[in-house]
């Protein structure tokens, strides 16, 4: 049946301010969530509408969930329900990161709370691991894409920048697209672009909001593959090069914004507060998400021929499976600072189980390893 309901400013921002809110479990779990919403109750859009946005999100970098309620808020009210939607959905969980990262900084070093991150952390990995598998199962699609993603793992232990192992892995699909079928022309993928924009990490940067700033803006632009790659892009630079973060404050960021709804991308919100408080707060969380904004706004016209490019698609593949191999390798590495010990590992296994087994919502799993994590602490 035609589908000619639109929806107000007023009814966009109820929406997602409450999809904000309540919306636990990941950018499928808030597509899903979309879906029932704009979808079967509100009749803003038909099912194949909400799958062609769906698709558009997909050939762009940048959070999934977000971009989505962008896009929906752009064809129901224009560039004012772009930014209306886009803004309601990030604000409640920028908001409630914001409160943890207040009692975090403040009560972080208490004996409470230092046993509910021991029981979160291992958890944390579980769900990485559980996410790389599922994403893995999509993405590797070929012997070529398998041998892509290796190389990548190879080359991020090396040392390799992370942008460079992206780009490469896409290059590599792409030529190989180019010798396998011989097509002549290819459209020019938005993430090819957002990757001249990159900047160089040097160990020597002194910290500041500006290139905090700019930092979380370079992530947001080129970020592609899954919000989990976001960990490999942190702990690079604000871990390993610049030494703004220890290896724990990016596990104790990864288990907030695994603990609350919203974006997975509200990490950056922990971050920047743990760093410089407020102003930190909102400088990392615009950074990250105005590209969102902007990707949205000009992929429009632009999505229906590169969905029709094979190559432009070769391209994307290449970069999903380079994505996976960074994923792989900052699993690792945070597994090594998250499971210290037999018990942490015990909760590792049951977790990975629970969520392999029997889906189990992975922030109720979250909440079930801070309580573990406390009682551990606080009687064993």
């Amino acid at each position: 049946m035609p589908n000619n309901q639109k929806a107000s400013l007023k009814e966009l921002a109820l929406l997602f301010l409450k999809l904000g809110t309540i919306a636990f479990g990941g950018p499928a779990a808030h597509i899903a969530m979309m879906e029932d919403e704009v979808v079967r109750r509100r009749r803003w859009l038909t099912h194949e509408e909400f799958l062609d946005l769906l698709g558009a999100t997909n050939v762009i970098p940048g959070p999934n969930s977000t971009e989505m309620a962008i896009h929906i808020g752009h064809r129901q009210a224009g560039w004012p329900g772009l930014l209306v939607a886009g803004s309601s959905f990030i604000l409640p969980a920028a908001l409630i990161v914001t409160f943890f990262a207040w009692t975090y900084v403040r009560y972080g070093s208490l004996p409470q709370v230092a046993g509910i991150l021991y029981g979160v952390k291992p958890v944390i990995i579980a769900v990485v691991v559980q996410a790389l598998w599922a994403l893995g199962r999509t993405a590797i699609k070929s012997k070529l894409l398998a041998a892509i993603g290796t190389l990548g793992v190879a080359a991020t232990f090396l040392g390799v920048h992370e942008l460079l192992v992206l780009a490469v892995g896409g290059v590599f699909s792409l030529a190989a697209g180019l010798l396998i079928k011989h097509f002549k022309a290819c459209l020019t993928s938005p993430l090819s672009l957002a990757l001249l924009f990159q900047t160089t990490a040097g160990a020597s940067t002194s910290f500041g909001l500006w290139p905090l700033f700019l930092f979380f803006l370079k992530v947001g632009a080129v970020l592609y593959g899954s919000g989990y790659v976001l960990l490999a892009f942190i702990r690079a630079d604000l871990v390993e090069r610049w030494h703004w973060l220890t290896e724990s404050q990016l596990l104790d960021a990864i288990a907030v914004g695994q603990v609350t709804p919203g974006p997975v991308f509200t990490t950056a919100t922990f971050i920047g507060f743990v760093l410089s408080g407020v102003k930190g707060a909102v400088v990392s969380t615009v950074g990250i998400f105005l590209p969102a904004f902007f990707f949205v706004a000009i992929s429009g016209p632009l999505v229906p021929r590169i969905r029709r490019s094979p190559l432009a698609g070769a391209f994307l593949d290449g970069v999903n499976a380079a994505a996976l191999s960074l994923m792989f390798v900052v699993t690792y590495q945070l597994g090594r600072a998250a499971i210290v010990d037999f018990k942490a590992a015990l909760l590792t296994l049951i977790s990975a189980f629970l969520l392999f087994r029997f889906r189990v919502n992975s922030a109720w799993l979250v909440l079930g390893g801070a309580v573990v994590g406390w009682l551990l602490h606080s009687y064993f």
